[in-house]
């Protein structure tokens, strides 16, 4: 029994996939690392000890699976960012990449799980899902079914993305006008995002329609014969994250999304530009490897039905609007989704037409506010929007959430914030671009909604953005009880 497409993708695809993942893996522990503590540490944000210590008789390892339940500290953090970038260097060199995966995978799922919010990115479970799957990909002889799985997880980013498009309740990608607010709305938009932005209206109809047609057109291609119309899928896809990349901060999903993309090139095609940049790079050529002789089909045939059954399960709970659909196989999706192996995959199903961003402020004297600007996040209006991916800021990005919702309430890493600015403020340091007072007396959010400036604008004032006021809250006194939660020198 053969996968329905040719057999093109081999072991050269496979190794070069594995490298590719383990620079993504890399980034990903770099990026998490310089955050850590502040995030889940004993000073931070959502500290993960306090936390595991109170829900150790409500939750089970299966509920919330992470390693960190034999015991976490700021030390064990420490340890564990440093064991996955080696992990990460280690199989990039080709140590034993399957089997460092396969670890990186466990101990990048315990990390994710203790962050909770802030590593809740349908990117992280992505990684998770890749990683797992690569566990299961041979270097040295061709297996049709994994290489038609990692096609099929290619298909469902995109098919399903599309999908929440078109379901979009605001219709905005049916009528065209949701990129007429994409580049001025994203979570943490490029200074190209400003340019792009002004690209005439008909320009972003055109966009929002190309988008419909590359997600539930052209993935379809990924399963086709000839090599020719393949390739036309990874240029165009592969087109569709440079630009994705190139106008906002989505940390690594645009580089694992592109990693995915050599699935459909031919083994031959793979060795030939292998061979091609040695001899630019005048290194010795590459040994040819001998094939062995293909793996035993019916394990790799269970895990392939596995991973349909449960795709389709997940994908009908989130996009099939049935209650009898839904009571029957959300018990399902319950236990498997806290593992992420198995992912859905939904981006932008529709585009925020505002930009409210929270601004934290304090006061020393009770009538002068100071501003806290946060590294990332658009602040004064002449400060350019940078370029920080494949870095992911995760409480900048985690803020854009909330300017969208802060009318419901602040959710626990809002409220852990202004009590760290208030009681400890060199936790929260790393955050803002300069030092926050020692000592306020009192703290509050004022709430912004930003605009980018007009061409005029910007040549007159030189601002890449204009703001109006929205809200503000009440200033909250630092000797204030907070809500009971993590005390700040709780272990």
């Amino acid at each position: 029994m053969r996968p329905i497409f040719r057999d093109h993708s081999g072991p050269e695809v496979a190794r070069l996939f594995h490298r590719l993942l383990a620079l993504v893996f890399l980034d990903a522990w770099l990026s998490l690392g310089v955050q850590v503590h502040t995030l889940i540490g004993r000073h931070g944000l959502l500290p993960i000890a306090p936390f595991l210590a109170r829900a150790r008789f409500q939750l089970s390892f299966a509920d919330f699976p992470t390693l960190f339940w034999l015991g976490v500290n700021d030390t064990t953090l420490t340890v564990g960012i440093i064991a996955g970038v080696l992990l990460a260097i280690a199989a990039l060199a080709g140590v034993a990449p399957r089997a460092l995966t396969a670890v990186q995978v466990v101990l990048y799922l315990s990390f994710a799980t203790a962050a909770r919010t802030f590593c809740s990115f349908q990117w992280d479970n992505l990684l998770i899902e890749c990683g797992f799957f690569a566990i299961f990909l041979p270097r040295d002889r061709r297996s049709p079914w994994m290489h038609l799985v990692f096609r099929l997880i290619l298909f469902k980013l995109y098919w399903e993305s599309g999908i929440a498009k078109w379901q979009s309740h605001l219709h905005d990608w049916q009528d065209g006008s949701a990129m007429t607010y994409y580049y001025e709305t994203a979570p943490l938009p490029t200074a190209l995002a400003w340019y792009f932005h002004h690209a005439p209206v008909w320009w972003h109809h055109v966009e929002s329609w190309a988008t419909l047609a590359f997600e539930l057109g052209v993935p379809f291609f990924a399963f086709a014969g000839p090599r020719r119309i393949r390739y036309a899928c990874i240029v165009i896809l592969t087109g569709f994250q440079i630009v994705n990349a190139a106008t906002a901060n989505y940390g690594f999903f645009c580089y694992l999304a592109a990693a995915l993309h050599v699935f459909l090139l031919d083994d031959a095609d793979v060795a030939r530009a292998g061979a091609w940049l040695r001899a630019r790079l005048h290194l010795r050529p590459h040994a040819a490897r001998a094939e062995r002789p293909p793996q035993r089909r019916a394990p790799i045939l269970v895990l392939f039905g596995v991973f349909c059954a449960l795709s389709t399960i997940d994908a009908l709970v989130s996009f099939v609007d049935s209650q009898p659909l839904f009571a029957a196989l959300m018990p399902i999706r319950r236990v498997v989704a806290p593992w992420r192996l198995v992912n859905t995959y939904h981006l932008f199903g529709h585009i925020t037409r505002t930009r409210i961003e929270a601004e934290f402020q304090t006061t020393d004297d009770g009538s002068t506010w100071v501003t806290h600007e946060f590294r990332h996040k658009p602040g004064p209006l002449w400060r350019r929007p940078d370029w920080v991916a494949p870095h992911q800021p995760r409480v900048d990005f985690q803020l854009w959430f909330y300017g969208l919702s802060y009318r419901s309430g602040a959710p626990e890493y809002v409220t852990k914030l202004v009590e760290r600015l208030c009681r400890d403020p060199a936790a929260v340091q790393p955050l803002f671009r300069s030092p926050p007072s020692p000592h306020p007396k009192a703290a509050r959010i004022v709430y912004w909604q930003y605009h980018f400036t007009t061409a005029a604008e910007r040549r007159a004032t030189g601002n890449w953005w204009r703001r109006d006021p929205v809200d503000v809250t009440e200033a909250i006194p630092c000797d204030t009880r907070f809500p009971e939660g993590d005390p700040v020198d709780d272990e």
